[in-house]
């Protein structure tokens, strides 16, 4: 079976001499393809870094990573850049939408910035907004719409490149439990349906039983939870 994502003997330090801090030892993970992974672990345990490292947000002090079979290791920041851009889509717990624009012109932005032609991006982000349920919202801005409303929005965003990886922090963190579980089967069913890899943190143990495997950070390493 094909790795979308592959973590090998990775590690993360902050700081220098007697301020060294190891958040991550050698961290070995590896996410096949239609695979749904949950990431759970107490505040602070190096969820958000291991997010950040596997979507070449950050650069592990040590270790490699392999992103739909491309070593992304061995790339220079443009080409990590563009590798980003093509094949990974993130979902935060703040949305992040651009407030002065609509709904439908904040999932054409990253197709624009990609090369893609206005009329074919248009086309894809309201397709996109169809499929989580805001044909209805489209020349709405972020202010004029609810909580669950701009996190559907930053799903269909994250999707606009067609990834092969989408990788989630806390996406329903800042909402109530029931627009949480409305948001979340909206995510795990655009997931399933494309066959996208994704890993998403949660503190939530009710939707980590919903994915396909649960690994939590404990001390630095992983562990695979049943």
């Amino acid at each position: 079976m094909n790795s979308t994502l592959k973590l090998i003997h990775i590690a993360r330090t902050f700081g220098k001499g007697s301020t060294k801090l190891q958040v991550l030892k050698d961290i070995n993970l590896d996410i096949h393809a239609g695979e749904i992974v949950a990431l759970v672990g107490p505040s602070g345990s190096g969820k958000s870094t291991l997010l950040h490292i596997a979507g070449l947000l950050d650069t592990p002090t040590s270790g490699a990573i392999e992103i739909a079979g491309q070593n992304a290791s061995q790339m220079n920041d443009t080409g990590r850049t563009k590798l980003r851009m093509n094949t990974i889509g993130f979902v935060y717990q703040s949305h992040l939408l651009l407030p002065d624009f609509n709904a439908l012109e904040n999932v054409m932005m990253p197709q624009l910035i990609a090369g893609v032609k206005e009329k074919q991006a248009e086309v894809h982000a309201k397709d996109l907004l169809k499929e989580v349920g805001l044909s209805h919202r489209l020349t709405h801005r972020a202010g004029q719409l609810s909580g669950g409303e701009q996190q559907r929005v930053a799903i269909a965003r994250a999707l606009a490149n067609s990834p092969a990886l989408l990788l989630a922090d806390e996406p329903t963190g800042n909402l109530d439990p029931k627009t949480a579980d409305e948001v979340f089967d909206v995510f795990m069913q655009i997931v399933r349906q494309t066959g996208l890899s994704a890993l998403l943190a949660t503190h939530n143990p009710e939707l980590a039983q919903k994915m396909d495997r649960r690994i939590c950070v404990v001390d630095g390493k992983i562990q695979e939870l049943k």
